[in-house]
């Protein structure tokens, strides 16, 4: 009957947790991750208050940013880079497919800058409408022209005569203009 000298082994009691109990666990831990990233991200990246002027053609979004800094790298120790937006698509695909590049001969960019280049110009381009012809001057741009209304220019366009209305254009700032054409830079 009784069994003084041994003892029986008992089984390790196992706790369970109702399934709500642990999901507000789980939630909880989800919540204070999340907060901590949200915090070290905002550490990273401040939001500067508006200014009048945004120094830039247009904010661009991190995917692209890579791709538009190598552009500016690339076209601009050469002349003025143009907004991606002055010419079709099909024209920045066929620039960076040829080395020669109006009457120059240059390094051709290969992968994986030229497809950073490619996405951002891309992105930021505009497509062709149907029957134009895919232009390689501003005067034969139909989107520069658009841009530019009333505007005398001359023929051709000098790609480094921009800085005449656009004061800031070699810093890529194509928003301020000149007294002359509207807001006082």
């Amino acid at each position: 009957m009784f069994n003084f000298g041994k003892r029986k082994a008992s089984k390790p009691q196992q706790v369970k947790y109702k399934p709500v109990s642990l999901f507000l666990v789980v939630l909880a831990l989800c919540l204070i991750m999340g907060s901590l990233l949200a915090d070290a991200t905002n550490a990273q990246t401040t939001i500067k208050a508006p200014t009048s002027e945004i120094g830039t053609v247009d904010v661009i979004p991190a995917q692209y940013k890579l791709g538009q800094e190598l552009y500016l790298e690339n076209c601009s120790s050469c002349h003025i880079a143009i907004p991606p937006a002055v010419f079709p698509s099909q024209t920045w695909k066929n620039l960076l497919e040829d080395s020669q590049h109006y009457g120059a001969q240059l390094k051709p960019l290969v992968d994986p800058p030229r497809t950073l280049v490619w996405r951002y110009l891309s992105t930021y381009s505009r497509s062709l409408q149907k029957d134009e012809e895919t232009p390689y001057r501003f005067h034969n741009s139909r989107y520069f022209k658009a841009l530019h209304p009333q505007v005398k220019l001359p023929q051709p366009i000098p790609a480094n005569s921009c800085v005449t209305c656009h004061p800031g254009a070699s810093n890529y700032n194509f928003r301020s203009l000149t007294k002359e054409f509207g807001n006082g830079a």
